[in-house]
């Protein structure tokens, strides 16, 4: 299982043959601002509307704060994707709302800069926090949802072998707008489908 560590490491919690996951840090600041800023017409149609002061160093400070405390209390897992040849920084993914007793499950979010979208880093991070899920921390089941007319990211999270579950009226205000959205899961394979059914018919 998982154990705590502190948002404060830079250290790879995750790693694969491309890319690998690491908590944010302060120092991240100044690549993390200049990434977005590069990326913002690229990003912002699917993402909440960004505060005025989203790119601040200050809001930064406030937004590494909270990811700590998530970390933390283990409800929430952020994680920056960077290459693992010259750990540059190409965007983020996170593992939120996570949820114990009967849940057992978390929501997936990401991002990622407009000049390496398309390269397959995302891919390769999102399976990487899906075995991090599923095997360190053990959680049964994986949601993420977007925009219907995101096809990028349908098509990530189809090829990731997550299922379309069904469509969420007004879910998420994107961009300023309520708008719909897609819902998709991934259920943990080492726990399968008739886990139940199979533990009642042994204990009977």
């Amino acid at each position: 299982m998982f154990s705590i560590i502190s948002g404060a490491t830079a250290d790879p919690v995750t790693r694969g043959k491309t890319v690998q996951l690491r908590f944010p840090h302060a120092s991240d600041y100044a690549a993390w601002a200049r990434l977005r800023a590069a990326s913002s017409e690229f990003l912002q149609p699917w993402e909440p509307r960004w505060p005025s002061d989203d790119l601040t160093r200050d809001s930064y400070r406030k937004r590494i704060k909270r990811y700590n405390q998530e970390i933390k209390a283990q409800t929430g897992f952020p994680f920056f994707i960077e290459r693992r040849s010259d750990k540059t920084l190409l965007g983020g993914i996170s593992l939120g709302h996570v949820r114990r007793g009967v849940s057992q499950s978390g929501q997936i979010g990401y991002w990622i800069g407009k000049d390496f979208a398309g390269q397959g880093h995302m891919r390769e991070g999102l399976e990487l926090l899906c075995n991090f899920a599923f095997s360190s921390l053990n959680l049964h089941r994986l949601e993420a949802a977007c925009v219907p007319s995101n096809e990028r990211s349908i098509g990530l999270l189809e090829k990731a072998g997550f299922e379309r579950e069904g469509h969420l009226r007004s879910y998420l205000k994107i961009n300023g707008n309520w708008q719909d959205h897609i819902l998709y899961s991934r259920i943990n394979p080492f726990h399968g489908a008739d886990f139940g059914s199979r533990t009642d018919k042994r204990d009977a």
